[in-house]
């Protein structure tokens, strides 16, 4: 029995190397960075403070997750703490030791992972296996794509794939938890939920005139 728990090394997954407050208070910074640079005032809030919280104690802690789902509305900050958390990660330059290099987190659209499925299958296959990927608009891209009679099932795939690696994946979605398990199944919903910290961002849009 000693042997056969020591023939699987345990997969070392991604944190940042801060504790929780100050990955909160250098995510915030961040954020506000990502909104004045789209020339808009910074706004924060009760709901804000408590969805970098948890951002912050999923990428601090050992609780098992690898894995965000920001769910919410449409325009109430998702994206915007996505890229914050990308420039945050190309400044802290974390070593990655799998392949002597730094971590960067990869932004992709739901409809681009779908295209690069049908189109540029070399690509795709990288992409299933980026130490860090963000796929924004989850929700937004076709269920299914038919290529010369075959049944492509991209999201599906490469969530699949991800969860098989314990490779680290954040996601935005409109949707709700339903939507998503009426949209790609259970058995995607309930490896979603051994993966991902769900987040909900339930405030109103900030796209205000």
């Amino acid at each position: 029995m000693y042997r056969l728990l020591h023939q699987r090394s345990i997969k070392e997954r991604f944190r940042l190397p801060l504790s929780k407050d100050d990955a909160r208070a250098a995510l915030k910074t961040a954020v506000q960075a990502e909104v004045q640079h789209r020339h808009r005032e910074f706004i924060t809030n009760e709901a804000f403070e408590k969805q970098l919280d948890c951002m912050a104690e999923n990428l601090t802690s050992n609780n098992g997750k690898f894995g965000i789902a920001l769910c919410g509305y449409c325009g109430n900050g998702k994206t915007t703490c996505v890229k914050a958390l990308q420039q945050l990660i190309n400044a802290l330059q974390i070593h990655d030791s799998y392949d002597n290099s730094t971590y960067g987190l990869r932004i992709m659209t739901a409809n681009e992972i779908a295209w690069k499925n049908k189109n540029d299958f070399s690509s795709w296959e990288r992409i299933k296996t980026i130490p860090l990927l963000a796929i924004d608009d989850l929700g937004t891209e076709p269920r299914e794509i038919l290529d010369y009679g075959n049944v492509l099932n991209p999201i599906v795939d490469l969530l699949t794939k991800r969860y098989d690696e314990q490779l680290f994946t954040i996601f935005t979605t409109n949707l709700t938890l339903v939507q998503i398990r009426e949209k790609y199944g259970d058995r995607i919903a309930d490896r979603l939920n051994e993966m991902m910290d769900i987040i909900e961002f339930t405030n109103p849009t900030y796209r205000m005139k």
